[in-house]
């Protein structure tokens, strides 16, 4: 099976156990990286430092990547992704945790699909604990579901996305975006003629509550989907109507109340655990 690196990226935000927890969730897996790029986004607290310090000695294969200053997440990713040696590079959050069995079935996703440039699946959203799932992100499966589902909304689960690294450069990489870099990266990604696939199944255990979705709040976000759709409709991925529609519905999300987007966000995105 072939080989793939891990790209993860830390700031100072974060907390030391959850990011022990997320990269012990990578060296757990059943079919084992040989390569794990972590990039510390800046200075970080004396607690994540112990923990990466402790990492390192275990594990020969994690290679830190340490930045001067806190430069966001898509800066981050794209100095790390220049650090993984392998062509599949699989995503992960450092306060998430992924199944033991997340990339082996990535990987076969990839061998038994060679036109495939990007794969994620379904996540499960927890609060407290992973034994507790509220809610589970469910993307489309195939390529064209894809291709009309990303007209609306994000659709893949970035969080547990592994992708071919030349087919992300190709796309220009991850660029500046607030709060929305991955989105933007799919569809220039779909645009290039890159083919995506989502995994019907669990992957990985997220953790969200309110402040998940309060971050997904405010004027400075919803201009800045604003900007992604008008970037889709002057590439001619969306109609004029579907831009004023999305602008619409997403701008009144984004000003909301915390509690009522929270709702929209689970109505129209994700389903109950249940």
């Amino acid at each position: 099976m072939e080989s793939y690196s891990v790209l993860m990226s830390v700031y100072h935000k974060e907390k030391a156990d959850q990011l022990r927890c997320a990269m012990n969730s990578i060296w757990s897996q059943t079919v084992p990286t040989d390569d794990f790029v972590l990039v510390c986004d800046g200075p970080l607290t004396p607690e994540l430092d112990e923990v990466i310090g402790q990492m390192e000695r275990e594990h020969s294969d994690l290679h830190v990547v340490r930045l001067e200053k806190n430069g966001g997440l898509g800066n981050a990713l794209n100095i790390g992704i220049k650090h993984c040696v392998n062509e599949l590079v699989a995503r992960m959050d450092s306060d998430d945790i992924s199944r033991p069995d997340r990339c082996e079935r990535q990987l076969n996703v990839f061998e038994s699909h060679p036109e495939v440039s990007v794969c994620s699946g379904i996540v499960e959203e927890f609060t407290v604990s992973p034994d507790v799932v509220d809610t589970r992100r469910v993307p489309p499966e195939t390529h064209e579901e894809i291709m009309v589902f990303a007209k609306k909304r994000n659709p893949f689960n970035h969080p547990c996305v592994m992708y071919s690294k030349t087919a992300v450069e190709s796309a220009g990489g991850y660029q500046d975006f607030y709060l929305l870099e991955d989105y933007y990266l799919w569809i220039r990604m779909l645009l290039n003629g890159s083919e995506g696939y989502n995994i019907q199944e669990p992957l990985l255990w997220m953790r969200a509550g309110s402040d998940m979705y309060r971050r997904r709040s405010g004027l400075k976000y919803a201009k800045s989907q604003k900007a992604l759709f008008r970037f889709m409709k002057d590439k001619g991925f969306i109609s004029g109507s579907q831009y004023i529609s999305s602008v619409m519905i997403r701008g009144a999300s984004s000003l909301a109340p915390n509690w009522l987007r929270e709702s929209m966000f689970k109505v129209a995105v994700r389903k109950n655990a249940s």
